[in-house]
């Protein structure tokens, strides 16, 4: 499917090439007077939309996010083109400039395969398979923490959380039925890195909520609509960690500084869970768009078992999720996908990290790259993941052969060069991530359904 995306990604940037390239070429000739060319640019553009419209009507074609800009961008031209004809009929003398018209066509054509750019990284992913019984819906809400500001932003305003819930859709399910299992995304990462686990859950009969953490995430949005992106500095910073030979102190003070937020999000979210469901309704700190969307939630809410909670992330939301397993009461597993439990470490004084000596307390499943898992296995418990598992009351370890850190999420699947550029391995993408997810709901069977080993 990714190369019949392609190839229409390829088939309109040539139909957009040869549209440009005939206009430059019939302004130094047929329609070289500025009045005719204004006409032609109209018509030319007006092609270049239709010749669009025309593509996004073939079989096996979905006109979805991936063309959208380049749509967007034809009709702005159109209308311009046409804009600029009216006000410029009258009064428009002389020759078109040839350095203009070869300009022109350029600029047109570069901004063209910008717009084509999504055509080009992302697939026709829909989905994988389930293999539960139950039907998954979805709904979102944003959770404000009035006992936090906002530490991104100046103008004293709360932190807020964005909350997705996927959840089985039937009637049929009891009241406090459903193991709640909780996701954080990695560094700018999204809410939707692993649709493919919660859905696989979901279907099985767990509630999921994967949060974004705003400013760490990719793009979120606040209550008041508006698109939070990653913020620069965490960007900075994170690649800064990331490079050879920082300090380990630096590496320690940023990474704490990372799971404060995260984890404070994360508690926030089971504290507002298990009030709401604990009063049968959600209060003001939910921000919800309709009744009908609150009412969702509500039912959502009465199907959770809040005494059966699981916590899980992948790399930065791996971490979080280990430090909150070990700080907050209640919870009945832990699983980290690729992440450096970076909250076990408590300092790092005279060349050396001082860890929490106390065992991790609850069931704890590292799923490791096999880099990350060799890295374990040369430094021993000198790396902070060996030396926990190593103490841990009940830990389980494990590593895919040929898998890399993008591996865990469904990022291949869905953006295969963006995923490439930060980092999948030789390991098949969609066995991988089932293999992930398969693992993830035996594990969460055995400690929040009592089902399996």
């Amino acid at each position: 499917m990714k190369g019949k995306v392609i190839v229409m990604g390829i088939f309109l940037l040539i139909c957009f090439i040869v549209f440009e390239m005939a206009l430059m070429i019939s302004s130094f000739t047929r329609f070289s007077e500025k009045k005719q060319w204004l006409v032609a640019r109209c018509v030319f553009r007006a092609g270049e939309l239709a010749v669009f419209l025309f593509a996004m009507l073939l079989p096996n074609v979905t006109f979805d996010f991936k063309y959208q800009l380049c749509f967007v961008l034809l009709i702005i031209r159109l209308a311009g083109a046409f804009v600029m004809y009216l006000i410029r009929r009258r009064t428009a003398t002389g020759k078109r400039s040839k350095a203009g018209a070869v300009f022109g066509a350029v600029g047109s054509i570069v901004i063209l395969a910008v717009s084509l750019v999504p055509v080009f990284i992302f697939t026709e992913y829909a989905g994988l398979e389930t293999s539960g019984a139950y039907e998954v819906a979805q709904a979102t809400a944003i959770l404000i923490d009035k006992d936090r500001v906002e530490t991104f932003e100046t103008d004293g305003s709360n932190r807020e959380i964005p909350v997705h819930f996927y959840y089985p859709k039937t009637n049929e399910i009891a009241q406090s039925s459903c193991p709640v299992v909780l996701f954080s995304h990695g560094a700018f990462g999204y809410y939707q890195s692993n649709t493919s686990t919660y859905m696989e859950l979901a279907s099985n009969g767990y509630v999921v909520i994967s949060l974004d953490h705003p400013y760490h995430s990719f793009f979120t949005k606040d209550t008041d609509g508006k698109t939070i992106t990653v913020d620069p500095a965490f960007l900075q910073e994170v690649m800064y960690v990331n490079e050879n030979n920082v300090p380990e102190k630096d590496i320690h003070d940023l990474s704490h500084q990372w799971l404060a937020i995260r984890t404070a999000d994360i508690d926030c979210v089971l504290d507002s869970v298990e009030e709401s469901k604990l009063s049968g309704t959600v209060n003001d700190a939910w921000f919800i768009e309709n009744e009908e969307e609150k009412s969702t939630i509500e039912s959502v809410l009465a199907m959770a078992d809040v005494e059966k909670i699981g916590l899980m992330g992948h790399s930065l939301g791996g971490a979080a999720s280990v430090s909150v397993g070990r700080s907050r009461d209640g919870v009945d597993a832990v699983i980290d996908l690729d992440g450096t439990m970076l909250g076990e470490q408590l300092g790092f004084e005279d060349g050396e990290y001082q860890y929490e000596e106390e065992p991790y307390p609850v069931p704890l499943f590292a799923l490791d790259s096999e880099s990350h898992y060799e890295q374990g296995q040369k430094y021993g418990t000198l790396y902070v993941n060996q030396y926990v598992l190593e103490h841990a009351l009940d830990a389980k370890h494990e590593y895919i052969q040929g898998a890399a850190h993008m591996n865990f999420t469904d990022l291949p699947l869905f953006a295969p060069p963006l995923a490439a550029a930060l980092g999948t391995g030789t390991a098949d993408a969609t066995e991988c991530i089932e293999t992930v997810n398969a693992m993830v709901l035996e594990y969460m069977n055995c400690y929040l359904m009592g089902s399996g080993k």
